[in-house]
């Protein structure tokens, strides 16, 4: 029984071999295989890969972040999974090679010239036909002609009992078409081993077997320990490097799935100058490095300029140019107060700096961001693709449903772009850890209604679109006038002063007794509008135009709503036109005059005061000054297997170019004595192409005429 036991898995070892060598070699595997990393790449680009995890949160929501991090989609292309498909695509792909190169090959050497005579009688493209001639004679005839035409040819003579038959010629033509084959298969084979070789393996073994780990902490790169930076001999790697103006760097940061490894590299790259062109669209158009390169270890210095799709190469590391940053530039800025309780105040900062700024108890983070010297937008449609929809008050619901219909219905209007000038980035981040983003813009932008305005520019998220408040410049194009205008409206004394002066005005000298009533109405409209009524009547918004029409929708019936709404705002108007002026006068400046750029001023500035009720933050960061420090982000990669990726990617276009347009041919000519004449042969051609075509039907009458003379098929 043992025997018997023992010579079962005996027998059952090679059959489990070979049942897997079928598996992995067969198409429907490696087909299989394709599907997934096609699958896999599609969401490879799809979703931003190597992103913060905070990025996917704030986007996806923090359950499917986390599945995305489990399942390694946010690192796809040095998953381990992806890498494992790699590698069995790589074996399949082999086997398949090593299985059926031998019969290629075999296949190669053969023209089948061993094929029955009568089996030519089954062939859907054959000719007969007498030939006044001997079989021999016919036979080298037919052979010398096939061989001249680039045919390989073989002549088979068969005797019978001493007799002769005939003669068999065997031709082939279009062998390559096979070796097509060979070629794609053994180019997906060298694509996949070189991508194996230049992707993270090699780092990652490094991580597994070599003692590396990765870095998750901050600090300077200087301080990180060497057990997080990867040798200057690492045979390939690729990372990024950031190299700011007049300064230089040595060291690129791979990014890795859960932190990153320092790449040390043999040299050092100092960024002499950083080159930058604009397109009209405010688009870059150049942008390039002026280099030097410091060899570490002889001290040898080489300028070298490096644009996009120009890398330098050196000690066998690639440098492209990236992209660009800041690096480092210095602002000055000014805290415009936006609440009551705010008070003015100004501060250096450098760009990705932080410092903390106070606001009565609460304690906010300023992060400065981003400065961006232009920006360039489209005043088409008379205020910009940036402010257009930005304002709350204003919804054009035409605009809104036109921007997502189709292209059939819109028209093309002439873009009109204008550089609006710098601008800068920063966030305010609370106790909890909460950050809103701010982007405010230098000088004040005319938006097309004559009035130009301070843009402050809001979002709560990253892929939310900026809100603007748009606050007005006065004539000496700053935001004093508007600053001066809202403290004014706070103060209750000068609300009463623009009160007498409002009714002194307004009120008939022979009507005393309406002078009440109309300082009363104004009253509380200014009181709603200032925000001082919010104490009195909770449910009214804090001020604004807010408050004033939840005030309304309250106490006045809806058959006088707007007739009344109207009165109310005139009153408003004229009365907030006695704070602006009081406001001046309070400055040392003249009265502003009751004429239409007055008005115009007037009018954004009620407004502004209206919606900065509602923005969230205590002051608003304007830049006063800058000093731009641009800096150059490289990808630095060496990369040994790009080389076997071109000859794969040679090879691929050979085997598909081969396998497309090269047609196998197979000819057969049968030459045996015709019966009925002793001088003449009788002739039976026969024709085989592996993709038939109308240029196959062209050949096989070409061949009949040119072989047989038959310039016309006897059976038609």
């Amino acid at each position: 029984m043992s025997v018997s036991t023992h010579g079962l898995r005996v027998r059952r070892g090679p059959h489990a071999v070979r049942a897997a060598v079928e598996l992995l070699s067969s198409m429907r595997f490696a087909i299989a295989l394709l599907t997934i990393i096609c699958i896999a790449s599609i969401i490879g680009t799809v979703l931003k890969q190597h992103e913060p995890v905070g990025n996917y949160v704030n986007q996806f929501g923090p359950f499917w972040a986390e599945l995305f991090r489990a399942a390694r989609l946010d690192s796809i292309y040095s998953a381990w999974w992806f890498l494992l498909i790699l590698l069995f695509l790589v074996i399949s792909t082999s086997l398949c090679i090593a299985r059926n190169t031998p019969h290629i090959l075999r296949d190669l050497k053969t023209v089948k010239e061993g094929i029955r005579a009568q089996s030519l009688k089954a062939f859907g493209q054959r000719a007969e036909t007498v030939l006044a001639e001997t079989p021999d004679g016919a036979a080298q005839r037919i052979g010398a002609l096939l061989a001249g035409g680039g045919w390989k040819v073989k002549l088979q003579h068969r005797e019978a009992e001493g007799r002769s038959l005939g003669w068999m010629v065997a031709a082939r033509a279009g062998g390559a078409h096979k070796l097509g084959y060979i070629a794609a298969h053994g180019a997906i084979v060298l694509v996949c081993i070189g991508g194996l070789f230049d992707g993270d393996l090699v780092v990652r073994a490094q991580t597994w077997f070599n003692g590396k780990s990765v870095y998750t902490g901050g600090g300077l790169i200087k301080d990180v320990a060497p057990e997080h930076r990867l040798s200057p001999r690492n045979p390939t790697f690729r990372g990024n490097i950031l190299v700011p103006e007049g300064a230089q760097s040595s060291v690129a940061i791979l990014n890795q799935a859960d932190g990153v490894l320092l790449q040390d590299l043999p040299f050092s790259i100092e960024l002499k100058k950083f080159i930058v062109e604009y397109y009209s669209t405010g688009m870059p158009k150049l942008f390039a490095s002026e280099v030097v390169l410091h060899d570490r270890e002889t001290g040898e210095q080489l300028p070298k300029r490096i644009e996009v799709n120009h890398p330098a190469s050196y000690k066998g590391v690639e440098i492209y140019q990236s992209s660009f940053d800041d690096g480092g530039s210095s602002v000055k800025l000014k805290a415009v107060p936006m609440g009551a309780a705010a008070k003015p105040f100004e501060i250096d900062g450098t760009i990705g700096a932080s410092s903390e700024i106070t606001n009565g108890s609460d304690r906010l983070t300023l992060e400065l961001v981003a400065l961006r010297v232009i920006n360039v937008e489209n005043f088409a449609d008379g205020g910009g693709a940036m402010t257009s929809g930005a304002d709350v008050r204003k919804v054009d619901l035409r605009h809104d449903l036109e921007s997502r219909l189709g292209a059939a219905n819109k028209t093309n209007k002439p873009k009109v772009l204008r550089n609006i000038g710098p601008s800068i980035g920063y966030k305010l981040r609370d106790a909890s850890g909460q950050a809103r983003e701010f982007q405010n813009y230098m000088v004040p932008v005319d938006t097309g209604d004559g009035q130009p305005v301070f843009l402050l520019g809001v979002r709560e998220r990253p892929e939310d679109p900026f809100r603007y408040l748009r606050v007005p410049a006065d004539e000496q194009g700053s935001m004093e006038g508007f600053v001066r205008m809202r403290a004014a409206l706070a103060d209750a004394r000068l609300r009463d002063r623009a009160l007498d002066r409002y009714i002194a005005r307004a009120t008939d000298p022979k009507r005393p007794e309406l002078a009440a009533q109309l300082r009363a109405s104004a009253a509380r409209a200014l009181a709603l509008f200032a925000g001082t009524e919010r104490a009195k009547v909770d449910a009214i918004s804090s001020g604004g135009w807010q408050a004033v029409a939840e005030f309304m929708e309250a106490n006045v019936p809806e058959a006088e709503r707007e007739r009344a709404a109207a009165v109310l705002v005139r009153i408003l108007n004229d009365v907030l036109f006695e704070v602006l002026n009081l406001s001046r006068e309070q400055a040392g400046q003249a009265a502003m005059p009751p004429d239409e750029t007055s008005q115009r001023y007037l009018t954004q500035a009620v407004l502004a005061i209206s919606d900065a009720h509602f923005y969230p933050a205590p002051v608003a960061m304007m830049m006063t000054d800058f000093k731009q420090v641009q800096a150059s982000v490289f990808q630095v990669a060496r990369a040994p297997g790009k080389n076997i990726v071109y000859l794969g990617c040679l090879l691929l276009i050979v085997g598909i170019f081969a396998m497309l347009y090269v047609r196998e041919r197979r000819l057969w000519v049968w030459l045996a004595q015709d019966g009925d004449n002793a001088r003449g042969t009788a002739a039976t051609l026969a024709f085989s192409v592996n993709r038939k075509t109308i240029d196959s039907d062209r050949e096989f009458e070409h061949l009949k005429h040119k072989l047989l003379a038959i310039t016309k098929d006897p059976a038609s």
